[in-house]
């Protein structure tokens, strides 16, 4: 079933709102997918205009940017640490931007969207 991104037919107060007109091709979207920990695995998405998103549905490694040596390498993901998106991320080891995750190399905060640019990067923390 598709998601739609629409006005909701419901007011904030809660009443109830009469459209002037139906759904819109353009208002659907789609269903989330998550990035995982795992095997490495992607998917190519063709979205409006037919262009093209690559996103990461599983991943080991991530590219690690040292801020005090200026390097970026890449480091095999451990664990999930903190996932300030929902903390019951953490559990299930879903990666999203925002997320720590322990490296070989220490702890690092991804700052890519693992589901938009099919890339996960990340910097380490002191």
């Amino acid at each position: 079933m598709a998601l739609w991104r629409g006005r909701s037919r419901r007011k904030v107060t809660g009443g109830r709102r009469v459209y002037a007109r139906s759904k819109r091709r353009s208002e659907v979207c789609r269903e989330q997918q998550f990035t995982s920990l795992g095997g490495t695995s992607t998917k190519r998405v063709r979205t409006r205009g037919g262009n093209l998103k690559h996103r990461v549905l599983k991943a080991q490694t991530a590219n690690v940017y040292d801020p005090k040596k200026k390097v970026t390498k890449p480091a095999e993901i451990v664990r999930v640490t903190e996932n300030p998106a929902n903390p019951h991320y953490v559990r299930r080891g879903i990666l999203t931007k925002g997320a720590v995750v322990e490296t070989k190399l220490g702890h690092a905060r991804i700052t890519s969207r693992p589901g938009q640019d099919g890339v996960i990067n990340a910097v380490l923390m002191e």
